[in-house]
């Protein structure tokens, strides 16, 4: 056994001599005061500072608390602490000696009982010494480390990310819109015989037409690609360009199906192979024949037809075998819809059903999801859910009736038309014109079903649920025994597929009925749920050993045989085109290119990596200081985490170095050894505005060795600038936090000793002092208190009218101070020796109390006087202000100012507190020639600066007030007569002379004419509404009922008026948003009209309309046709009850598919030619040869 350590002596306990006074710097422990205990202790006077002091402040003094802290993350710790130190981990703060150090693992460690507080990241984080915990763990860990590197220096978009995964199929990349035919070229491309098809079509030559710019070629390439290339996604571009479709717009699905199967039958069928001739017939067409028998005659006549795709109708939680038996039911044509019959010639009752006469090897059923709502007028999309089986017997469904019952008693076995789940084709989303279409495919290939969503492929477990055939039999026997179960649609159990974010469930077999009696339950299908399956893909079975078209087996549920899955491969004698190949070779050349040129950069970023982790860990794992005597350099924490991120975090902006008088440049450190421009962090946080050591931020200071700051430069390229040492703190920001701290210690002092003789017996003689400085300076922090600054004396400006009044004596409000003794006077006399406060034993200011009295005879006499003049103009009172001038009729009358009249009611509300007006002046009203500058019988002349009071009230104001001049009217048979002439010149100038002004904005209602030049008539000022703002409150309930959009809301009340200000220089835009915030119309809703003029133009000014103060516009709605769609299921209601059509659009009209030319195929960079612009920011539709929208004025992108 090892022996055992000595334990380390504790230090002896020493009591202080006989009168040694204990200072608070002996003692250990107290950070806070070894960093300014000295202040009061050591230091009374700032002179008194040494270079020890300073230093303490910062915790470098030599006798400072702070332990040198070992680094946690040196190579020779054999302890690596966790970010929490449990207690078994944590290290003590004070070195062990190199003996200790030394010593072997088996060593008996004896624990001293005198240790001091454990290193952590909070303990530690004011800590100068401590180094751990800035961010050396992000570099501990090779492969984290290495990406966030990458992250931070990007070397750009890995492309082995969009590498093939094996045989897994790939994914067609969405142009925008085209989500549904990348669904249909999936189903398409899992067709073996369609696709080899497609790879032997030759188009014709055409010398002005390249092969490689037509829409077979380019779904050549498309198929090779699935197939051969070496990217996980193919960008379809070049097909949607050639077949002209606008890769913006949604369209439908099936119609795309029906229209690009036509094109490429056209093109079949100018082949040469007679295979290839009716490639598209053989492979995808069925035949119907529509019978109609004569009830009267039995006359029957045919007509067949051929088909592409099986049409069914849609019934909730119906299976598709019921749809297909519903739509072969005979039909009853009668009453209103009898037949005309040719051998009875003449209108008879008859019979209509479709029979099935021929099917596709792969056949098409088309679920109607999208159906015609007749009360809407729009198409609309069916919630309906339908359960479809995972293969079918079509035999039950061939043939006439008594055929079709004969299939129905036969085994399923013997079907020569089985058909088999091969594909389901969805539309994600509620409305019919929106939404997204996947595909789940099964993928001959792989044997598996993939879900495909564009670019993203994802592997199905399966699309069916695996059960034992004997269990399921086993199941089915037992249910036999139970009795039987009501009419009606058994219970079906569901499985929800997790593979897919469909509405897809998985339900076991239902109970067969009676048409399907050759079908054992325990034989077969399982069914799927589905109430966003559109399109189903079914692929006929060979009648022996049910083959799949590739040729592995299939089980008696439709699913492929293990040994068939085994031997499944890519279709042999299925070889894309050498030229469609050569495309696909070239891009996964372009690929491959691109992976191995990444993996180069990949590599070299990782050996530069390697060299900085390398010299990053080398230093911080040796920049502790080993003693407080080593040479160190003190940097912000923040730079020191700065630099160990910089690598391996996103670069930021970097403060400015700001400029410092003490240190000095290193020229050997200017950049690094390669020659690289070195890189600057900032250690500002801890720079004071002298340029030195900022004690306040103390906390934020770490001291690095100085040889590990020169590699820090050299070896890293990297400087922290700027460089001080321990010595360099700021002495004068020590002496003016010395005195803020002596501060801190007196004034508590100096507050206890006033409080102690403060008080003073009404008998007493004392001293006046404001009692608002003395509550706040006997705070223990004053708030008058200002750091660097002597507080202010009682008799400050702030505080002197609390004591003593205007005239220089005491004053008259007793409530604002309060009495001290003589010995507390003394007491802050020696704090501010020029206070002289007033005795106690001073009488109050005779003057002011002389005033006091006088006041209160003034104010009984103002409202006398008010009083006499308010019962004097009582007419003018009431009705002046408020637009009442019906009783003015045919009675003289007089023009004031509005605001002598605004004045004079406040004056009369507050006689004693508002000054009374001085003159009545309507000199603003006349011109320079003594005449009128309005015209009172033109709207906008009367307005708000201008009252309408009687003569009799005009001649008592001019006894009572000095001004004038008369402007006498008379309102005679609704014109107002003037005494003086007009000066139209003047009229005009002063209506156009403002900078802001009020004008009237009136509301038309729907039923209002647009108004022209022709129609508008200019209204006679309403009297009642003269002078006066009509002010128009908009009540919640008046809106209640149907949820609105604010942008869309109606302003009911029309006809009204309102009045807002505007200046020379607003726009009609800005005028149309301000509008848009009062009355919540939407800009691009507005029609604004000025004198029956239109105003149009968005950029025009108020001053160059020629629009005048308190003018009158003209605001009529326009309905704006939006359509807002919610993130429900269902579409929002009409607004107000009213839904307008919705516009289908162009659908594929001039697309290839739509039968324009093959000439005019644009590129992707090309547009059509719309007739309309719509604007980006707005939506409003402006004219096709606009450059800027009329609404908003956003420029308009080029429609050509």
């Amino acid at each position: 056994m090892p022996p055992k350590r000595t334990r380390r002596a504790s230090p002896g306990s020493f009591g202080l001599p006989a009168g040694e006074r204990l200072k608070r710097t002996k003692l250990t422990g107290n950070a806070a005061y070894s960093a300014w205990g000295w202040v009061g202790a050591e230091v009374t006077i700032a002179s008194e500072i040494t270079d020890q002091h300073r230093m303490a402040t910062c915790g470098f003094s030599s006798n400072s608390t702070y332990p040198l802290c070992p680094n946690k993350y040196s190579e020779k710790r054999k302890f690596s602490p966790t970010k929490e130190e449990s207690p078994q981990t944590k290290q003590p703060h004070e070195h062990a000696d190199a003996s200790a150090q030394a010593g072997t693992v088996d060593d008996v460690i004896v624990i001293s009982d005198d240790e001091g507080p454990t290193c952590g990241s909070k303990t530690c984080k004011q800590n100068p010494y401590c180094l751990n915990y800035l961010g050396q763990d992000t570099w501990e860990d090779a492969d984290d480390a290495y990406n966030a590197y990458v992250k931070a220096n990007s070397i750009g978009e890995n492309p082995n990310v969009d590498t093939r995964d094996g045989q897994t199929p790939i994914g067609l990349k969405n142009l925008g819109a085209t989500c549904y035919a990348n669904a249909y070229l999936q189903v398409w491309f899992q067709d073996i015989p369609f696709r080899k098809g497609v790879y032997e079509c030759q188009p014709a030559q055409d010398a002005q037409h390249p092969f490689e710019e037509s829409p077979v070629f380019q779904l050549q390439v498309t198929f090779a690609a699935m197939q051969h290339s070496a990217l996980s996604a193919f960008n379809p571009v070049k097909l949607v360009e050639s077949l002209k479709l606008r890769a913006t717009e949604q369209q439908d699905a099936q119609e795309f199906s029906k229209l690009f199967m036509a094109h490429l039958d056209t093109e079949f069928e100018k082949q040469r192979s007679p295979e290839l001739k009716s490639l598209i017939p053989d492979q995808f067409q069925g035949r119907q024949v529509y019978n109609t028998v004569c009830q009267n005659c039995q006359r029957r006549s045919e007509r067949d037809s051929d088909f592409l795709e099986i049409e069914v109708n849609l019934e909730n939680n119906a299976t598709l075998e019921d749809r297909l038996h519903a739509a072969l039911e005979p039909e009853t044509l009668s009453g209103d819809n009898k037949y005309y019959c040719q051998q009875c010639d003449s209108l008879q009752d008859a019979k209509r059903y479709m029979e099935l006469r021929q099917l596709p090897p792969v056949l098409h059923f088309s679920l109607l999801r999208f159906v015609y709502d007749i009360s809407t007028m729009e198409r609309k999309k069916s919630k309906q859910t339908i359960m479809f089986p995972t293969f079918i017997d079509m035999d039950r469904f061939i043939g006439p009736e008594e055929t079709r019952k004969q299939f129905r008693k036969r085994d399923v076995k013997e079907s020569k038309n089985l058909y088999e789940l091969r594909g389901i084709l969805l539309h994600k989303g509620a409305s019919a014109y929106h939404g997204h279409y996947e595909a789940q495919v099964f993928d001959v290939h792989t044997q598996g079903w993939y879900q495909f969503n564009d670019e993203t492929v994802t592997k199905m477990d399966s699309l069916v649920p695996k059960v034992d055939s004997a269990k399921k039999g086993a199941k089915n026997g037992k249910d036999d025994k139970k009795p039987s179960a009501p009419k009606g649609r058994p219970p079906k159990k569901r499985r929800r597929i997790d593979d897919s974010d469909s509405e897809i469930e998985i339900v076991e077999s239902p109970v067969p009925s009676q048409k399907d009696e050759g079908l054992n339950s325990a034989e077969g299908p399982d069914y799927i749920s589905s109430r966003d399956a559109y399109m189903l893909v079914y692929a006929r079975v060979g009648h022996k050993g049910f083959h799949t078209p590739d040729g592995s087996q299939m089980n008696a549920d439709g699913s492929a045989s293990e040994a068939g899955r085994a031997a499944s491969v890519v279709p042999t004698g299925v070889v894309p085109p050498p030229r469609a190949l050569e495309v696909v070779y070239q891009l996964n050349a372009e690929h491959r290119k691109a992976c191995e040129e990444f993996s180069q950069r990949e590599k070299e970023a990782r050996a530069r990596f390697d060299r900085t982790r390398n010299v990053v860990m080398d230093i911080y794992r040796h920049w502790n200081l080993t003693s407080r005597n080593e040479d160190g350099v003190v940097v912000s924490r923040q730079s020191l985490e700065s630099w160990l991120s910089r690598h391996i975090a996103k670069p930021k902006v970097l403060s400015p170095v700001p400029p410092v008088e003490s240190s000095e440049e290193d020229p050997s450190a200017m950049s690094k050894g390669d020659g690289s421009p070195t890189i600057h962090i900032s250690t500002s946080d801890v720079v004071c505005s002298h340029g030195k050591l900022d004690p306040g931020a103390a906390n934020d200071m770490k001291v690095i060795k100085a040889t590990s700051y020169s590699r820090i430069s050299n070896d890293d390229g990297c400087r922290l600038m700027p460089v001080f040492c321990p010595v360099d703190v700021c002495p004068i920001c020590v002496s003016r936090m010395f005195k803020e701290k002596q501060y801190q210690i007196e004034h508590p002092e100096l507050v206890s000793r006033f409080n102690d003789v403060a008080a003073v017996n009404d008998d007493e003689d004392g001293y006046h002092i404001s009692k608002a400085w003395l509550k706040d300076w006997r705070l223990s922090k004053p708030k008058m208190h200002v750091e660097g600054a002597p507080d202010p004396p009682p008799d400050a400006e702030d505080y002197l009218r609390d004591v003593v009044c205007e005239h220089g004596q005491l004053a008259t409000n007793t409530a604002c101070r309060r009495r001290i003794s003589a010995e507390a006077y003394g007491l802050l006399h020696e704090l501010f020796p020029a206070w002289k406060p007033p005795s106690t034993r001073v009488e109050p200011c005779a003057v002011c109390e002389a005033l006091l009295h006088m006041s209160k005879e003034d104010k009984r006499e103002c409202r006398k006087q008010a009083e006499e003049e308010k019962a004097r103009l009582k007419h003018m009172h009431d009705n002046a202000l408020n637009g009442n001038n019906a009783l003015l009729e045919d009675v003289p009358c007089a023009i004031v100012p509005s605001q002598f009249v605004r004045s004079w009611r406040q004056w009369l509300m507050r006689p004693s507190e508002v000054p009374r007006p001085e003159t009545l002046d309507n000199s603003q009203f006349m011109c320079e020639h003594g005449r009128l500058a309005f015209d009172p019988n033109i709207s906008g002349d009367l307005d708000a600066s201008m009252t309408i009071i009687k003569r009799n009230d005009w001649d008592a104001l001019e006894e009572l007030y000095s001004g004038g001049p008369l402007i006498a009217i008379e309102n005679t048979d609704g014109k107002w007569l003037h005494e003086l002439d007009v000066c139209g010149d003047c009229r005009l100038k002063r209506r156009t002379s403002f900078d802001m002004t009020e004008i009237t904005v009136r509301v038309l209602g729907p039923g209002d004419p647009v108004p022209t030049p022709q129609t508008y008539i200019e209204e006679l000022p309403q009297p009642v509404q003269q002078g006066q703002t009509t002010l128009t409150t908009y009540s919640k309930r008046q809106t209640e009922g149907s949820r609105k959009s604010k942008r869309i809301r109606q302003v009911r009340e029309y006809g009204k008026r309102r009045k807002i200000s505007i200046t020379k220089a607003m726009s009609v835009k800005d005028l149309k948003i301000m509008l848009n915030d009062q009355f919540g119309v939407p800009v691009i809703s507005q029609r604004l009209f000025y004198r029956g003029h239109e105003l149009d133009d968005s950029s025009a000014t108020m001053l160059s309309l020629g629009i005048l103060s308190n003018d009158l516009l003209d605001l009529k709605e326009e309905n704006e046709d939006l359509i807002i769609l919610s993130d429900t299921d269902v579409e929002s209601g009409p607004v107000n009850g009213a839904k307008k059509n919705r516009t289908e659009g162009q659908a594929f009209g001039g697309t290839l598919l739509g039968g324009s030319s093959f000439t005019s195929a644009p590129s992707s960079s090309q547009l059509e030619i719309a007739l309309s612009n719509a604007c980006p920011a707005c939506t409003y539709e402006n004219g096709a040869a606009d450059t800027a929208c009329a609404m908003c004025d956003t420029p308009l992108p080029n429609p050509t």
